[in-house]
């Protein structure tokens, strides 16, 4: 019995197409492989449970500490800007009736199809609006148009945009055409009831009308063009949010939410004929669909917010925690725009590793943590990465306040860090101050008096269709008062113990009120602050942070 094919098949493509070709008995693999000199690509011995092990410990240590090119660069999106457009109308058909013993049927086109509708959804699994930062312009399919045979049009293709949960949606402007021709087709009607004017003296209107192809100019001046019909909406138009929209998308959604609905079909022939005119040559265009300009701004970035100064280890332990391959070095500023990481609690393949329930009584299956780039002293100034970056931390649910152990005195690392923070929340506050005064502001001309009450004289951001109701502000939680835990980074390294020992019994203090909180401010979150000690270099001490981390997702 041979064990193998002769070598000169190596080249080709047999080993692919025809494995078995080369396959052995069982007699040659029970002797550990003999062949294997002979056709070292054709066989693979097991390697023991020790070699398994140590090249799983191999792999977390280089995950954990890659090289410096060894990253993924995720992109990243907390804010943009983006025009939605509902379909527009298809337009009614302009057709007649041909059959063999009928010369000249009458009329018989069909109507064009409603567009395709704009609908939004918060779902779990989005991290970022970077999808929808590149696209800038969604629009939604265009209505077919009308066929002979009283075909109707088909509707246009409708639009889902998928967003992170915690978005804010808020109406920049809005161009509503069928409000335009509303307007319009109540003041034509007006002058028609003052002018009186006969049914032949309407004219033609390119924008309105559709009329028999090959019909000459000359002859369009003859044509009798009935009364234009009445603007028409969809009646999916009841449904969506009142105008100037604004949305505080902060549940998962089961179902999609509709923000434009798509523009009404043009009417065909049949719609225009009369007793003295059964074939009419004119038919209407469809209507052009809602166009709004929306503002994305994610309210939560994510569950847990990494806070630091650079090179305090935020990246690495974002991978310790989760599978993210966020850039690590041993220098500052690594970390150059927010990592977004998720840790799974319930894979659904054993006992999770922790387990929490979410106010609504689901199970919680993960959760995301937001590392943030380094903060350096003075940065409510706009100093190092500035207050793009800030901007960040007050969209987090709980702050982990990062410090490096083997870089100093801990607590003033901690002190430094919540000083910033305070001040971008003292910044933020005057801000707000400042915004609801200017829009408050009431402008009335000398010797004029409005009656008590009357919002006409509220003055809102600019727009395009002004509201009397002014938008609401994107409010969260103040930074102060959200829950924190300090995690102790690089103790495995010698001489922090000590500092460790001074940072906890400073909490102790801080929580007990012996101490003031390190913001100074008087209603800040101070119960029960704990600080863990980790090497995350290392992935020791990290196991403690899920569990802490549910606890505090649960006040």
């Amino acid at each position: 019995m041979s064990f193998a094919r002769p070598n000169c098949l190596g080249g080709t493509l047999t080993p692919f197409l025809y494995p078995a070709f080369f396959e052995l008995p069982l007699a040659a693999v029970t002797r550990r492989c003999p062949l294997r000199t002979r056709f070292p690509h054709q066989f693979r011995c097991n390697s023991t449970a020790a070699e398994q092990s140590d090249a799983h410990l191999d792999t977390h240590a280089s995950r954990l500490d890659p090289a410096a090119d060894d990253y993924a660069l995720t992109p990243f999106a907390d804010r943009c800007i983006l025009t939605v457009e509902a379909g527009g109308g298809g337009h009614g058909c302009v057709s007649f009736l041909k059959e063999k013993y009928i010369e000249e049927g009458p009329a018989n086109g069909g109507d064009g199809g409603s567009g395709g509708n704009v609908y939004i959804q918060a779902v779990r699994g989005e991290t970022s609006l970077h999808k929808l930062a590149r696209r800038r312009l969604i629009k939604a399919g265009r209505g077919r148009n009308g066929q002979g045979k009283v075909k109707g049009g088909e509707r246009g293709t409708d639009i889902l945009i998928t967003v992170p949960i915690g978005t804010i949606v808020r109406e920049l402007q809005r161009h509503d055409p069928i409000a335009f021709m509303e307007e319009e087709h109540w003041k034509m009607e007006q002058e028609e009831e003052e002018e009186e004017v006969a049914e032949g003296q309407r004219s033609y209107r390119k924008d309105r009308w559709l009329v028999y192809p090959g019909t000459i100019a000359s002859e369009l001046t003859r044509m009798k063009f009935p009364k234009l019909p009445p603007p028409r909406r969809s009646h999916l138009a009841a449904l969506e949010p009142p105008a100037p929209m604004w949305l505080d998308l902060d549940k998962h959604m089961e179902t999609p939410l509709l923000i434009a609905a798509g523009a009404m079909g043009g009417l065909g022939n049949p719609h225009f004929m009369t007793p003295f005119n059964s074939r009419p040559k004119m038919a209407t265009r469809g209507d052009e669909g809602l166009k709004i300009s929306l503002q994305l701004e994610l309210k939560i970035l994510a569950d847990l917010g990494l806070v630091g100064l650079p090179n305090a280890g935020k990246s690495t332990l974002l991978r310790a925690l989760s599978n993210s391959r966020a850039r690590v070095g041993n220098w500052a500023f690594t970390t150059l725009q927010p990592n977004v990481g998720t840790v799974v609690l319930d894979n659904h393949k054993g006992r999770p590793l922790v387990t929490s329930r979410r106010r609504n009584g689901e199970l919680r299956e993960n959760f995301t943590i937001a590392d943030v780039p380094g903060l350096i002293e003075d940065a409510h100034l706009d100093k190092g990465l500035g207050l793009g970056f800030l901007r960040h931390i007050e969209r987090a649910a709980v702050l982990a306040f990062v410090i490096d152990l083997s870089a100093g005195d801990a607590v003033q690392a901690l002190k430094l860090l919540w000083r910033e923070v305070s001040e971008y929340e003292t910044l933020r506050g005057k801000e707000l101050n400042a915004e609801t005064e200017r829009r408050m502001v009431t402008y009335r001309p000398a010797g004029t008096t409005f009656p008590p009450g009357d919002k006409s004289d509220l003055l809102d951001s600019p727009h395009l269709n002004p509201s009397p109701e002014p938008l609401p502000f994107l409010s969260s939680t103040p930074i102060s008062s959200k829950p924190w835990f300090v995690v102790a980074a690089k103790a495995d390294k010698p001489d922090t113990q000590a500092n460790y020992v001074a940072l906890q019994q400073y909490l102790d203090q801080v929580s007990k009120g012996t101490l003031p909180h390190p913001s100074n401010r008087k209603h800040a979150w101070k119960r029960d602050v704990q600080a863990v000690p980790i090497s995350a270099i290392q992935g020791e001490g990290t196991q403690a942070i899920p569990q802490l981390m549910m606890d505090l997702l649960d006040e």
